[in-house]
């Protein structure tokens, strides 16, 4: 009786289904959902969890897996979806509210030094001058205001 009023979904559709509002997010944000490698970097630089690879960015983007929980929050805070949208395709995507060009405030920035230092140490000696300079940079114009 129940599954006539809701059907029930099967897991290989969810992924289906997940995958689609997946890479409508991210065709909204302008992301490339053809280089799972470009995607795999960048929420990378966005997760403080052990890193996802590429392969895994191109199982959530052909519907052969789900990302855990943890994953689809960054997903959708880096996509500008509520999550619950983004994994069930339930509540309102933002364009869909009484208010369009209102924004929804992020969570407060935290900063996780211990995983920062632990990134910085992964980069290489170029690319660790490049951070340092940019902050440097970033220092001097806050000390301009």
């Amino acid at each position: 009786m129940l599954g006539a009023i809701f059907p029930r979904m099967t897991l290989a559709d969810e992924k289906q289904s997940f995958s689609k509002r997946l890479r409508e997010a991210m065709r909204r944000m302008h992301l490339d959902t053809g280089s799972p490698t470009h995607i795999a970097r960048e929420f990378n630089l966005r997760f403080h969890g052990d890193p996802v690879t590429t392969q895994a960015v191109r199982k959530w983007l052909t519907a052969k897996s789900l990302p855990s929980q943890d994953k689809i929050r960054v997903l959708a805070l880096w996509l500008d979806v509520p999550a619950q949208w983004l994994r069930y395709g339930e509540g309102e995507r933002k364009e869909d509210r009484a208010h369009p060009g209102a924004r929804q405030d992020a969570a407060p920035y935290k900063a996780d030094l211990n995983w920062a230092a632990k990134k910085f140490d992964q980069l290489n000696e170029p690319h660790k001058r490049m951070v340092l300079e940019m902050v440097h940079a970033l220092l001097r114009l806050e000390g301009k205001q």
